[in-house]
């Protein structure tokens, strides 16, 4: 390997057929893990801590780790462009980048420290059995964890440990997107929302900042609703409230608004004609259903981020990433109508149908 990673020189070889790109691809797990490490040993936040750039030697004391994998790491980390360095009498010191600052430190608002170490303990694991997913066509938890993967949140929250990894995950998710997604469209005419699968409550928390004169429930399985009220939303989010149930098993409690946010990919297309066919028996009339995912093109050429998440789906889920065509399709067999999609230029996309009056 280390005589094959000469990707910074190409002298003498014509562009075409030296196949960097490709190199890239089979690199970039490297690069992945990179910056998993650096955040679980928490180099990010040592340097935010301490408000002033520190040697590898400093680092590595603060982080427990050896200064020769210290050296390389931060050394990664500034190629990464997520350090800064800086020289002093010969000596090379080391600051966060502003984007590390903001996005991967524990203390920071907008941190993504949790989606990452959920990325790399859980998503990471199951991706090692990509090659057995496609093959099978199922999801790779009972080899990556050794659980049945029968009842899909059985597996997902397997452990109460894993259940608040993946709540954070969401939470994180929600912080830097849930604004966008929640004010695509106009949502001020629907005072009682109802967030089915709605976690953690970030999302919800986006409505009752944007629209301040609603109301948001919180539907969830109730292990669910016991750990977000613990660790999640407190007696200060006074519009918010939970109900506890199984979307597929009980009744919904009556809204004006149902939001899916990130819940139809999990599931088959007749699953989730099911679960929207039971959100609109509830819905009162004149009402709507906001889905919330991640939109393929039309014609499935793109973007890639959605097509790779669509692979993530086969490895720990029943279900794919979709169009918005293939969404509207879904809505109007539930019997929703005047379908309509926003790009929000984010990740995640917004597709909203109404029920007749």
């Amino acid at each position: 390997m280390a005589g094959r990673l000469e990707m910074g020189s190409t002298e003498g070889t014509p562009a075409d057929t030296y196949p960097r790109k490709i190199l890239e691809y089979m690199e970039g797990f490297l690069i992945s893990k990179t910056v998993f490490t650096s955040c679980e040993l928490g180099v990010f936040d040592v340097l935010l801590s301490a408000g002033r750039p520190l040697s590898a030697a400093e680092i590595c004391q603060a982080v427990g780790a050896s200064l020769d994998g210290t050296e390389r790491l931060l050394a990664a980390c500034t190629g990464l462009q997520l350090l800064n360095t800086h020289q002093d009498n010969g000596q090379v010191f080391y600051s966060n980048t502003e984007q590390a600052s903001v996005y991967l430190t524990r203390s920071s608002p907008l941190s993504l420290y949790h989606s990452i170490q959920y990325s790399s303990r859980t998503i990471y694991l199951c991706w090692h059995h990509l090659t057995d997913a496609v093959r099978e066509g199922r999801n790779q938890y009972e080899k990556a964890f050794g659980v049945s993967s029968k009842d899909l949140f059985q597996a997902l929250y397997r452990s109460d440990e894993e259940m608040v990894k993946f709540m954070q995950l969401m939470n994180s998710i929600w912080n830097i997107c849930g604004r966008d997604v929640v004010t695509a469209f106009d949502l001020s005419p629907f005072k009682v929302i109802c967030d089915l699968g709605g976690c953690s409550g970030a999302l919800a928390k986006q409505c009752t900042s944007a629209y301040p004169e609603c109301t948001v429930t919180i539907f969830d399985l109730p292990k669910v609703v016991r750990t977000s009220r613990e660790h999640f939303v407190t007696e200060a989010d006074q519009r918010i409230s939970f109900h506890e149930g199984d979307f597929f098993k009980d009744p919904l409690p009556e809204a004006d608004l149902y939001i899916l946010a990130r819940i139809l990919h999990d599931w088959t297309d007749d699953r989730c004609v099911e679960l929207l066919s039971r959100a609109y028996k509830a819905c009162k009339p004149g009402g709507a259903v906001l889905l919330v995912e991640a939109l393929l093109h039309e014609d499935g050429s793109g973007p890639l981020t959605v097509q790779l998440y669509s692979l993530n789906m086969l490895v720990q889920t029943e279900g794919r990433e979709r169009t918005t065509a293939q969404y509207a399709a879904l809505l109007a067999a539930a019997g929703f109508t005047n379908i309509q999609h926003r790009h929000t230029g984010k990740i995640y996309d917004a597709v909203l149908g109404r029920k007749e009056t």
